[in-house]
């Protein structure tokens, strides 16, 4: 029987679980692959709704974790922002319904025992409403800010804070309790990053080894590529299979069931990438034939009898390197670049480290003595060439741009009738740039620093510790990462899903069925279906806050080192999966950046000032969520009531 007293509670958790589930899509990892030869190498802005002083919209548009897994592959340039949105929406899908009910038990039953609320309903949906409420705010807030935070452990901690509200610090679980306490998920707090780290870099390795060390590296890169397709499709189907979702009929199949299905579809998909997939990157890379199209795979080993254009040789492959220069800027040749440019011996040397940046040099220099504009001074000037190139667009973003540019509030309050003729008009224009702005949001310039600050100084002192490979050798790893940074979004659905849909399972159950004990029943599919769709939807609109902190931030990316990131996440994740163990995927990310970055030989290849950062606002989250979640429930649990 439904408590329909309770139904505005049912409706205020529904609200904050969908706003959970929004701040876990802006930061899912992930992003290589633009297709083109150069970047407009351009500062982008932190958000064009603040810049235009819209004050009033610093609405809900956070996402945070799906972000992460696709930041790897757009920071590597194999992939386009837009290409990561209909992959991570697919991919993201699939793995919250088939995997997604696992962690989400051991959020909404392993923290708090279900006997703390003495079988009354309401207290429950209150208490896992508070939870949702407090997670997603401070998740909300931190994204805003571009802090890079867990969602995962932000949910964890507030539901303990509830628990200690409602019945006591002793009655929360606080140890291992079966692999669902606490301890147990606070374990993966280290665990996880570490573990990550030696799987990214265990699958570089055996890159660097068997591939980029070779004379002619390209064919082995090529050759070996159906290696991914054998990992992915085996880790994918075995987390599917194994232990499986009850309401799909998985939960108990015998083992030569698992063995079969698992090892068929992995040796299946890699037989299909042997007669597909090589003989279409074969002709695309070995051959530079630039006429093929992505349909043509469907050839097959027919592809290479296919004839090269006679002009194949003249084709450009994409650059990969990070660039950090403005297109707008002069740039002078320095003595050493020409000599060595002349004398040929370094051809793999990137534009970058060739040229001397003169104009933000002196900028820079200027700004240290106070004689002239400061850093912000200088990221302000990158945000205008930004807006300025967007309002020239003839779509409906540059329109928004324009509206909001040329209808600026007048003085005075906003209810005042002028005000409120140019409100009407603004309303429109800030949705369209809150809809778009990420479509059109360059997100290397972003992630690399505006070039002769500090901060992009350090950066290129960060990439020149990074050994550089041949951009043909990089270019065939631009489409092995497509299926690294799927599995990546495949195993973040599989994963994170359990945050916002445990709570909201409970309180649905609870509101649904007027029994605190429904509580224990299966996560009923069409939830893991609506908030996996509300993850895609924050990864859309949103994620871009999030990707241009991660990737190359941390370290030098390239397509060969995405996807050994990508893939080094993604099992990890799969494997806590397996044990019910909800773990962030922005930690596992991170560490198999920083396990790729060490494989370079040197710390210098790695950014250790954003990481101490990253790991200092995973370890807040836990005392902030925590208290907040407590002091919700504590709060509305005792106010006055009639």
């Amino acid at each position: 029987m439904a408590l329909d007293q309770y139904t505005y509670v049912f409706a205020i958790g529904t609200f904050f679980a969908m706003l959970d589930a929004y701040n876990n899509g802006a930061s899912k990892y992930s992003p290589p692959s633009v297709k083109r030869r150069r970047q407009d190498k351009r500062s982008a802005a932190a958000d064009i709704l603040w810049r235009f002083e819209t004050s009033d919209t610093d609405s809900a548009q956070l996402s945070d974790d799906v972000a992460n897994a696709w930041a790897t592959s757009v920071s590597s340039r194999s992939i386009t922002y837009r290409q990561a949105m209909i992959f991570g929406t697919i991919f993201e899908m699939l793995g919250a319904i088939t995997v997604g009910a696992r962690t989400a038990d051991t959020i909404k039953n392993g923290i708090i025992p279900n006997n703390v609320f003495n079988g009354n309903p309401g207290v429950q949906m209150l208490a896992f409403t508070c939870a949702l409420a407090a997670a997603s705010s401070w998740v909300m807030w931190c994204t805003r800010h571009s802090a890079h935070v867990s969602s995962t452990y932000s949910l964890v901690s507030a539901v303990a804070g509830v628990g200690v509200a409602v019945a006591g610090a002793d009655k929360v679980q606080w140890g291992w309790n079966g692999g669902k306490g606490l301890g147990a998920i606070f374990a993966g707090l280290g665990m996880a990053p570490a573990i990550s780290g030696c799987f990214g870099a265990i699958i570089f390795s055996l890159i660097k080894f068997v591939v980029h060390v070779r004379k002619n590296p390209v064919p082995w890169a090529v050759w070996t590529s159906p290696f991914f397709f054998l990992i992915a499709g085996t880790i994918c189907t075995l987390s599917i299979v194994y232990k499986g979702s009850p309401n799909l009929g998985l939960s108990k199949k015998p083992a030569w069931y698992i063995a079969a299905v698992t090892m068929g579809t992995g040796g299946g998909l890699c037989l299909l990438a042997a007669l597909f997939f090589v003989p279409f990157v074969h002709a695309k890379v070995i051959k530079k034939d630039y006429t093929i199209k992505w349909y043509h795979f469907v050839y097959g080993p027919l592809l290479f009898k296919r004839p090269a254009p006679a002009d194949a040789e003249k084709a450009k492959v994409p650059n990969y390197a990070v660039v950090q220069e403005d297109d707008h800027d002069h740039t002078l040749p320095s003595h050493e670049s020409v000599k060595s440019s002349e004398s040929g011996d370094e051809p793999l040397k990137e534009t970058h480290e060739k040229e001397t940046h003169v104009p933000q040099e002196r900028s820079l220099a200027a700004a240290e003595i106070g004689q002239g504009p400061t850093y912000k001074q200088l990221q302000a000037e990158g945000e205008a060439k930004l807006h300025a190139k967007m309002m020239k667009k003839r779509g409906p973003l540059g329109w928004a741009m324009r509206t909001l540019r040329d209808n600026p509030m007048g003085a005075g309050q906003i209810y005042e009738f002028h005000n409120m003729k140019i409100a009407l008009k603004r309303i429109p224009a800030m949705i369209t740039v809150g809809a778009l702005y990420g479509l059109h949001y360059d997100i290397h310039a972003a992630q690399t620093g505006v070039a002769g600050t500090p901060e992009g100084e350090r950066m290129k002192r960060v990439y020149a510790s990074a050994k550089k490979y041949p951009n043909e050798v990089e270019h065939t790893y631009s489409f092995v990462q497509i299926i690294t940074a799927c599995t990546a979004s495949f195993a973040h659905g599989a994963n994170d899903i359990g945050n916002s849909v445990g709570p909201w399972a409970v309180i649905y159950s609870a509101w649904s069925t007027g029994d605190a004990a429904a509580a224990k029943a299966p996560v009923p599919v069409w939830q893991l279906a609506v908030l996996s769709a509300t993850i895609s939807l924050g990864l859309i609109t949103y994620g871009y806050n999030i990707m241009k902190v991660m990737g190359n931030k941390i370290t030098y990316h390239s397509p060969s080192r995405g996807s050994s990131m990508e893939m080094g996440a993604a099992i990890t994740v799969l494997v806590f999966s397996q044990y019910s163990l909800p773990v962030s995927t922005s930690m596992c990310i991170t560490g198999a950046t920083v396990g790729v970055g060490l494989c370079n030989g040197t710390l210098k290849a790695v950014n250790f000032q954003r990481v101490g950062l990253l790991v200092f606002s995973w370890i807040m989250t836990i005392p902030v969520a925590g208290t907040l979640g407590g002091v919700l429930m504590g709060l509305f649990l005792n106010a006055p009531h009639f």
